[in-house]
């Protein structure tokens, strides 16, 4: 990792731990307690935060073409100012139309804001040599989860939801932004792309497809997982403590296996790493199946080093098989799919845990197993790569 490059990774790391921190990890602490306090329920807060992921990735394929078209220091920086706005109105929400629209505005600071936009932004940046840059942006936004919680935790309990919310919206404009604006490279004039926005022309072919389903399908279960692995584990017989003593575990394992992607992994194609993070999960659902609720750490560990190479290599891989030319448009097509597979896996997963009992984990290593399948239909990237060129020209 270059000098050069070092600063860039640490502020959108950071920036980037603010993100999730205050959007995607935010309801697992606030969600009862404003559900409570305007008097709903709070699957109707989770309906609007699902809501929010699917606007996410609908907005994929656009925030993308405008990484293309003029880089991402500007989108990025729009993202902290939206997320500062739908952090400050749900604060200030007391209906549940103004959580509603909260909501929505967090859909859309997420979309121009998460791991889609950095790695568009990054491949704008260095091309085909942003695959170190993506592992290192990923190693520190992978402690979102571990801040972000215990933050949120912390402001509940001394200045209520309210003002946690307000101060993460702070926080956005007094730090994110900051970092955005000043570490992020302008783009020079000269690779602006001038003229009317033109929507590029990419094909959606057999590649493509398979991309978007192996990702989404992995996607789903690390969602899923996120939102019921307690329930889970406790289904085979975990007690409580080594419940929650699993989930703990699912951070550790995720910042363990991008340092071995950086290291070990940083020397092979990253179609090899994607197919090898497939099967950690079914690995997993075995041993807990054999040896029950005393296994849940193994299960978790092994989940959750699946989960981080795949976060990875939601950026990297689409770079490797197709270059950096459209990069950002692409990845948020790639993405779409794996957004709002994110946004319906914990209703889906939540309705299916009570008649399957730990029956569910079949499911949840039948869509990884899936993801895995479709990936092995694709081959080497050389190959994919001079395809590409060919019917490109």
């Amino acid at each position: 990792m270059s000098q050069r490059q070092l600063p860039i990774i640490v502020a959108l790391g950071t920036a980037q731990t603010l993100a999730w921190a205050s959007s995607y990890y935010l309801p697992a602490i606030l969600a009862d307690a404003i559900a409570r306090d305007l008097g709903i329920s709070s699957n109707w807060f989770f309906a609007a935060f699902s809501a929010s992921l699917v606007i996410s990735g609908l907005l994929g394929p656009r925030v993308g073409r405008q990484i293309d078209r003029v880089g991402g220091r500007q989108v990025l920086s729009a993202s902290n100012i939206i997320f500062a706005g739908g952090l400050a109105l749900l604060g200030a929400s007391t209906t549940l139309w103004m959580l509603g629209a909260a909501w929505l505005l967090l859909g859309i600071g997420m979309g121009l804001g998460l791991y889609d936009a950095a790695f568009g932004t990054l491949g704008r940046i260095y091309g085909d040599k942003a695959r170190r840059a993506i592992t290192g942006i990923t190693l520190i936004a992978g402690f979102a989860s571990t801040v972000g919680w215990p933050l949120s935790a912390l402001g509940l309990e001394t200045i209520g939801w309210r003002g946690t919310c307000y101060a993460w919206a702070g926080a956005h404009i007094l730090i994110g932004l900051p970092l955005n604006l000043l570490f992020l490279p302008q783009t020079d004039r000269a690779q602006l792309v001038e003229g009317p926005v033109v929507k590029p022309h990419i094909r959606i072919d057999r590649t493509m497809v398979l991309l978007s389903f192996a990702f989404a399908a992995a996607w789903a279960v690390t969602s899923a997982m996120a939102a019921h692995l307690p329930r889970i584990v406790e289904a085979f017989g975990a007690t409580p403590a080594q419940a929650v003593f699993a989930g703990m575990m699912i951070g550790p394992a995720q910042v363990a296996a991008r340092v071995l992607e950086a290291s070990t992994l940083s020397r092979f194609h990253p179609l090899f790493s994607t197919r090898l993070a497939c099967i950690t999960h079914p690995i997993g659902a075995c041993i807990i199946g054999l040896f029950g609720g005393g296994a849940a750490a193994a299960f978790a560990l092994l989940h959750g080093a699946g989960n981080g190479i795949l976060t990875i290599a939601r950026g990297t891989l689409p770079l490797a098989i197709f270059g950096p030319k459209n990069y950002a448009y692409r990845l948020g097509i790639i993405g779409a799919p794996s957004r709002i597979a994110q946004a319906l896996a914990p209703l889906g997963f939540g309705l299916l845990i009570e008649p399957m009992g730990r029956g569910v984990v079949v499911v949840s290593s039948l869509l990884s197993l899936a993801a895995l399948v479709a990936l092995l239909f694709l081959p080497w990237a050389d190959r994919l790569r001079s395809q590409t060129t060919s019917a490109a020209e």
